[in-house]
């Protein structure tokens, strides 16, 4: 077994957002450099493979799916809406996306590893059920947590979003989903403007646990909201699989929102979050890539996170 596997695939390079566009290619460049440091060199590398379109549907309507893949142009850039735009490569880069997050899931319940970082784009916790919004078409989050559900029968599926923006679509298409949970940390008043304290999940659906903080918010609340309402509603729900929403734009150096956060911080919260999955979920963890839109930052949050799971 291995301790820690990473998912991309090379289309994801081509899902072209336009001229400076926050979302971009050089996001993954960023992390592939810093993968390329020696002591990343032994991390195996898989392709990921495209989605099936069972697999979305477990998250999306029919009418999304072929709405979305629908509207990939032939040539330049389409915008879907004020912040999420397709271009030819782009139905390819999130289908992958989406499957690989799926094959991750598929790679640590099986017990090849242990756990699994998947590095593609577009991200996809703002994606709800019938609608694309903030850079993602499919929700890769939700995806992979009722492909843990259905493919391989776990009972209680966890996914904790610490990127700066509230995972609106994770949260909507999980809401009335059984055996499934749902924290997020993130900036009040702030895009997409939802994920409010008093959100707590359908009846007979997902736990639901939203820590809204101010603008500003630096390493000691951040950490507080888990130790005192995330980590506590987490242990009690007593996940058997864990996904990571893995946003590193709440850094202080991320142009898109207002966070302090640093480098020790995304560390420290990846180290809490896999001691979880130790005590309940036999250290099965996935973790997918959301925000973080500066570049030197974003790498090296990265690294410091793929290392933390390397530890298992």
């Amino acid at each position: 077994m291995s301790s820690t596997v990473i998912y991309s695939h090379p289309v994801c390079l081509e899902h072209d957002t336009g001229e400076f566009h926050p979302e971009c290619a050089d996001r993954l460049r960023a992390i592939a450099h810093i993968l390329d440091r020696e002591e990343f060199m032994y991390v195996p590398r898989e392709e990921a493979p495209a989605a099936t379109v069972e697999q979305i549907l477990r998250a999306h309507s029919r009418v999304h799916f072929d709405n979305v893949m629908g509207a990939i142009p032939d040539d330049g850039c389409v915008e879907l809406d004020g912040d999420t735009f397709v271009s030819p490569k782009s139905g390819d880069a999130a289908l992958r996306s989406a499957g690989a997050a799926c094959a991750a899931v598929d790679e640590v319940a099986t017990g090849r590893s242990r756990n699994a970082f998947v590095a593609t784009r577009p991200p996809g916790h703002h994606a709800e059920r019938e609608a694309v919004m903030g850079f993602c078409l499919f929700s890769n989050a939700a995806i992979a947590a009722l492909h843990a559900r259905h493919a391989h029968g776990f009972k209680s599926v966890a996914v904790i979003d610490f990127d700066v923006h509230h995972g609106n679509g994770t949260q909507q298409v999980l809401w009335d989903q059984p055996g499934t949970f749902y924290a997020s940390s993130h900036q009040a008043d702030a895009f997409p403007y939802t994920g409010l304290a008093e959100e707590t999940g359908g009846p007979g659906g997902a736990v639901v646990v939203n820590v809204p903080l101010p603008a500003g918010t630096g390493s000691e609340p951040f950490r507080a909201a888990y130790v005192e309402t995330i980590l506590p509603r987490l242990r009690a729900f007593a996940p058997d699989f864990v996904i990571l929403s893995a946003g590193f734009d709440a850094h202080a150096a991320d142009p898109m929102a207002h966070f302090r956060l640093q480098v020790a911080d995304f560390e420290w919260v990846t180290r809490e979050l896999l001691a979880v999955a130790r005590e309940t979920a036999g250290r099965r963890v996935v973790s997918l890539l959301e925000g973080g839109y500066e570049t030197r930052a974003l790498a090296a949050c990265v690294a410091a996170h793929i290392r933390v799971l390397m530890e298992g």
